[in-house]
This record gives C-alpha cells, structure tokens and sequence, in this order.
C-alpha cells in the first residue's frame, strides 16, 4: 500500500502550465527521486506536496488523508517533515538546544518560555543526535560546524515530529562528494530503521543513481518517465530530454559521450 499517493496534480503561473497533471505513488521504507532539467516543475511540485503552494487541481494524499488544503503546519503534524537545500538552524544555539527547538515544536509548546527550552526532552533529542553521528558535537554551537556536520542537525531537527515521510530539496548541495555519500547513507539506514519513506529533488546524478529506490522525472511540467535507476539510465526520452544527443548516463550517473 503507497503512504503517499499524488494524482492529477496541476499547477499554472498565469499562462504557464508548471506542473501538468502527474501521478506518483511512494511506499514506506522507499527513497524517490524527482528530476528533471531546469525548469521541468520539481520545486513546485515538491511545495504543493509540503503544503508551501496550493495546487489547481487534483490530489495528495498521505496514509489515504486528503493534504491539499492544508497549511504546511498541518501537513507537519501528519507526519511530513522537511529539509531545505540551504540548512536550516539557529546558528547562535548549541547542536542539542536546536533539536530541542524541535522537540518542542513537536509537542506544541514552542512559545512557551524559552528558559525551559534547554531542559526539554533533552534525552530525546541526544538520541536522535546519536543517529546521525552528532552526538560528541552536541553542545557546540551550530555556528562552529563544518556544513556537512550542520546538515546531519537538520536531519536530526526534521526527524523530531518522527516523520512518516521526509522531504529533501536538493539535500547534497554545496557537499563535497564524500559528505554527499555519507549523508546519503545516512538517510538510507534512516529509512530502512523507521520504515519512513523520502522523496527527493537532486541535481547530482551520482547520488540519484547510488541511492533511489526509483526516479520520477519531469520535464516542462509533465512527468516522462518514472522507474527503477536502471530504467530510466536507459530511457531514451530522459536521455532526449537531459541531453539531446550525443550523450548518456553511466551506470553510476555520471554522463558519458555516446559511441
């Protein structure tokens, strides 16, 4: 049975069709991957999913629940949470107060006063530090961290409402390869270990390729292909659509000139 299941979604920008009627089902324990060429209508689709744009037509839905309506922060509490392609933290707050923020977002006594913010489920949010391999840097302040360090916060941070489905806008970016591929790994075990599901937008094939489960791909709005890494490496109109002629992918997603 698919947790999320998107159909008929469409979005226009005046006379500009950005998203035009696509369907994709994701089930738990599964990394999806949405690409497409500049253009192809990721980011809008990714923020109509997220409740940050309201769609003109059709359907998401999470666990058989209707989310087109519903504010971000309803979609949150259902169980989606998210991660942006600039990381997302209080800079000035130490690695375990940030998680902490979280946590009580999480519980719904965020504006409470903020004196108890530093007592709050502090276990808790040492735990999840622990899965993502921060628990020694906890009380530094998230200003000291190297961006691959900030990242794995912020992958802590999202897991705090323990998210049914994670949303990652272009979760490597600024990475250098080898923090891409250990971020990535971690996501991976994260989603085996919770039984989550994640759908992903990426520009670096390398990761798309190591790490999908399987790829939607879009252009100008319209979904052109969607299956397993091997599929679509093969696919003959998302290689038109990347690359016109002349080219292909490597099997790891790098590019190759064609024989």
């Amino acid at each position: 049975m698919s947790l999320l299941k998107v159909s008929g979604l469409g979005k226009s920008f005046g006379g500009v069709r950005a998203v035009d009627g696509i369907d994709f089902e994701l089930a738990a324990g599964e990394l999806l991957a949405l690409i497409g060429p500049n253009g192809a209508g990721k980011s809008t689709t990714f923020n109509m999913v997220n409740g940050q744009l309201r769609c003109d037509g059709g359907s998401i839905q999470l666990n058989g629940q209707e989310l087109v309506g519903l504010k971000p922060r309803q979609i949150w509490r259902m169980g989606v949470s998210r991660t942006f392609q600039i990381a997302e933290t209080f800079a000035s707050l130490a690695v375990v107060e940030n998680v902490q923020m979280a946590l009580l977002s999480a519980d719904n006594k965020l504006f409470s006063m903020w004196k108890a913010a530093a007592a709050h489920r502090r276990d808790d949010a040492m735990r999840l530090l622990d899965q993502v391999g921060m628990a020694a840097q906890a009380d530094r302040p998230c200003s000291v961290l190297a961006y691959g360090d900030v990242k794995r916060v912020e992958l802590a941070i999202a897991m705090a409402n323990e998210p049914k489905l994670l949303l990652m806008d272009e979760p490597t970016a600024g990475m250098a390869p080898k923090e891409r591929n250990e971020l990535m790994a971690l996501t991976k075990r994260l989603v085996l270990d919770r039984g989550m599901a994640v759908l992903f937008t990426e520009h670096s094939m390398d990761v798309v390729f190591a790490y999908a489960d399987r790829m939607i791909v879009l252009a100008r709005g319209r979904l052109i292909a969607q299956g397993k890494p091997a599929e679509i490496r093969d696919h003959p109109k998302v290689q038109e659509v990347y690359f016109g002629s002349g080219k292909t992918f490597e099997k790891s997603g790098s590019v190759k000139e064609a024989v």
